[in-house]
């Protein structure tokens, strides 16, 4: 889809974030914006910023996760739009923590918000597109979806589901005039889970910026790309050694403090977890 300005794209996650700077690059390609997150004040901020661009942007506060919510989303955006072009599934969430310390309702959301909602989605909005013969399906995956890391091996687990389903479904609509893409960063500096922590990530890892990742967006949607990685630095080397053989990756991960960079943090986050139960008891009692 070569010339994308004039059209919509329905947005999820475009209130903080990765979804901020997305929503920016497809305003500047001329591109309407549907955007949508639990936050509605995330949102009037967001889409303050991209109108500039003079396009049309409406928000859509929503849960993502909810099959009514959903449905009102896409029956809302279509009564003010009239048609939806690019569906670009950027929601998500991200904890490290350990495995076994997770309640199972948390387990349930991460799989429902980074995983089933942008399948579902999808799936509303797809019979439409095809009916045209014309659309684009971007979904925001990660490297993470490519091994599994410790301390997040649920986040790693939903990222790698939409890694396989997104190629699938490209290769089942081949043809069709609708397009597939996922999109796969590294760590992000800035508006990545470092950045929420306060943190540098390992040397060995690398960062790369928000700029880039929302820049690979919108050359997937124009150049028709399946799957693009969006790696910083030496990280570019990871997958070359998982191909030879996963060992040396991880003997690789271990020594550049990759691992114990996660341990750490889930270390961090279980602490504050619980402070914080701690606190409440403290008030109810």
């Amino acid at each position: 889809m070569e010339n994308i300005r004039g059209k919509t794209a329905l947005l999820t996650g475009g209130s903080r974030g990765l979804g901020v700077h997305i929503a920016g690059f497809l305003a500047k390609e001329g591109v309407n914006l549907a955007l949508t997150a639990r936050s509605e004040e995330g949102l009037k901020t967001t889409a303050d910023e991209v109108s500039r661009e003079n396009v049309k942007v409406k928000i859509y506060p929503a849960d993502i996760t909810d099959q009514a919510s959903r449905e009102k989303l896409i029956k809302d955006v279509k009564a003010d739009f009239g048609q939806i072009d690019l569906l670009i599934n950027n929601a998500g969430m991200e904890w490290v923590y350990s495995y076994a310390a997770l309640t199972t309702d948390f387990i349930e959301k991460m799989i429902q918000t980074n995983l089933i909602s942008p399948m579902l989605l999808t799936r509303m909005v797809l019979p439409d597109m095809l009916a045209r013969g014309s659309g684009h399906i971007v979904t925001m995956s990660s490297i993470a979806g490519k091994r599994g890391n410790p301390y997040g091996g649920i986040y790693c687990a939903t990222k790698a589901g939409l890694i396989e389903w997104s190629n699938g479904l490209r290769l089942e609509l081949s043809g069709s005039g609708v397009g597939v893409s996922v999109i796969c960063p590294g760590f992000v500096a800035e508006s990545g889970m470092f950045a929420v922590y306060n943190k540098k990530a390992p040397k060995i890892a690398g960062e790369t910026t928000p700029a880039k990742v929302a820049n690979a967006v919108i050359k997937a949607i124009k150049k028709d790309i399946g799957e693009t990685p969006v790696i910083p630095g030496p990280s570019w080397i990871l997958p070359v050694l998982d191909a030879i053989h996963p060992c040396l990756a991880n003997w690789l991960l271990r020594i550049g403090g990759v691992y114990e960079f996660y341990r750490k943090q889930a270390e961090d986050n279980e602490k504050k977890v619980a402070e914080s139960q701690g606190n409440k008891e403290k008030v109810n009692g």
